[in-house]
């Protein structure tokens, strides 16, 4: 038994079944697009299916809502339970079934008759009962399904995701969805954080940050800049405006010279042309700005030129953002 020939002949076979379906895929595609845009602003997507069709239809249903469109997922069993409940008049239902003849989908079909609630269906049974009842069809026939035995769903089903997936995307982009929408969906992913996040969320606030005056001794912030483990110290007047800062690398300089720390002044050391940011910037700025200008700390100011904070580049990783 060849393996690998066996594994290359299913995807043979799934392929000529998309490509099949491209050449069929019609004005009812079109139709569903548009009928779902065109729903009441608080009505949602009802993606239903059994068996293998009800794993598909719950991606389906995750895809749409991920990009812009609300869906979810009712299994057409527990529908007949109570669940229809969830289901509006506002709402579409897009039901899947190969066959078209899903006992369970079909005992459910009188009741969006009777409520008026608007019906399309995936599915490669075209004669089917499931075909008749609703308004629009899309076709999911298939030539064969990569099942040697023509029995599991496989190239039906890949058809059916596709063609799920071809329906979220046409709708993302008519919908004009934007990274920005994606993100505010996905708050817990990379994208989600580095589109969300802001200075705010992860600096050390100004009451924890550490700053100092002018005048203090290059001593004296020495120890303010270990108790502060940032690697920097921020250098503000009397009106907690940033004047200057202090970093690692600039007490190794002093060192270097021989200066005396106790007695010289952090104003005669400090750098007074620093990079800095504001607190309602997006955190990956933050991550943009330290990497052109090679620092990892950035003091945090409002538009008053005031320090509000202080952020590093381990703050930054630690949120996820790098």
């Amino acid at each position: 038994m060849n393996h690998l020939e066996n594994a290359l002949n299913t995807l043979e076979i799934e392929i000529r079944a998309l490509a099949a379906a491209r050449r069929t895929l019609g004005q009812s595609f079109s139709d569903l697009v548009e009928l779902i845009r065109a729903r009441p602003p608080h009505g949602r997507v009802v993606v239903m299916g059994v068996g293998k069709s009800g794993h598909v239809a719950n991606k389906i249903a995750a895809t749409l809502a991920s990009t812009g469109t609300p869906a979810f997922f009712v299994h057409p069993a527990e529908a007949g339970h109570g669940d229809l409940g969830m289901i509006t008049q506002a709402d579409i239902v897009l039901a899947l079934s190969q066959s078209g003849q899903t006992d369970e989908l079909l005992r459910i079909l009188p009741y969006f008759k009777r409520h008026g609630v608007k019906l399309a269906a995936m599915t490669g049974g075209l004669a089917s009962d499931l075909a008749r009842h609703a308004e629009l069809v899309i076709d999911t026939s298939v030539p064969e399904e990569a099942c040697p035995l023509g029995l599991a769903p496989t190239s039906s089903t890949t058809l059916a995701l596709a063609l799920g997936d071809a329906l979220a995307i046409c709708l993302l982009k008519a919908n004009g969805f934007t990274r920005d929408d994606f993100a505010r969906t996905h708050p817990h992913g990379k994208l989600g954080r580095s589109l969300l996040v802001t200075i705010a969320d992860v600096m050390t606030p100004f009451d924890q940050a550490p700053v100092t005056d002018a005048k203090a001794s290059v001593k004296e912030g020495l120890f303010l800049m270990s108790r502060g483990g940032m690697g920097f110290l921020i250098i503000a007047d009397h009106d907690r405006a940033a004047v200057g800062v202090f970093t690692d690398g600039d007490l190794r300089r002093c060192l270097d010279r021989d200066l005396d720390i106790k007695s010289a002044a952090l104003e005669e050391v400090m750098i007074r042309n620093f990079a800095s940011i504001e607190p309602d910037k997006l955190a990956v700025e933050a991550v943009n700005l330290m990497e052109n200008q090679k620092i990892s700390a950035l003091p945090v100011i409002d538009g008053n030129r005031r320090v509000v904070g202080a952020v590093n580049m381990r703050q930054l990783l630690r949120a996820g953002i790098i």
